[in-house]
């Protein structure tokens, strides 16, 4: 069984995909992009602030299923430029008390809309 995860505090789906897909005690949070969802724009030009706007988003996400970020167990962070990681890793940190989940990190060739930072996740929501 599966169950479909969607909220208006976070972007809606640019294409054929949820924002959000539980399969059994997994939750897997589609890429989100820095968009501001109250505008439909970028929440800022810098690396710091989309990075604060995609995790904003994957936030407001799982708490649309009544989870948290204490739940992820693992994202996946695609950089525009991997000359951002240290500026995005900052801003990431206070996303994660305690600990944190497992990460993977990369440079792409190319984002979405050109943003500088798309994330991924994958939150458990067992007992």
């Amino acid at each position: 069984m599966k169950k479909v995860y969607a909220t208006t505090n976070a972007p809606a789906a640019i294409g054929p995909y949820s924002q959000a897909v539980q399969a059994g005690d997994f939750v897997y949070v589609s890429g989100q992009l820095p968009i501001d969802p109250a505008t439909g724009e970028f929440a800022g030009a810098d690396i710091a602030s989309q990075t604060r706007q995609s995790l904003a988003n994957i936030k407001s996400i799982l708490e649309s299923g009544g989870l948290s970020m204490e739940n992820v167990v693992k994202t996946t962070v695609l950089l525009q430029n991997i000359g951002d990681f240290g500026a995005m890793n900052e801003v990431y940190a206070t996303f994660f008390q305690g600990a944190c989940p497992a990460r993977a990190a990369f440079q792409v060739a190319a984002i979405p809309k050109n943003a500088l930072v798309e994330i991924e996740a994958v939150a458990y929501c067992g007992k």
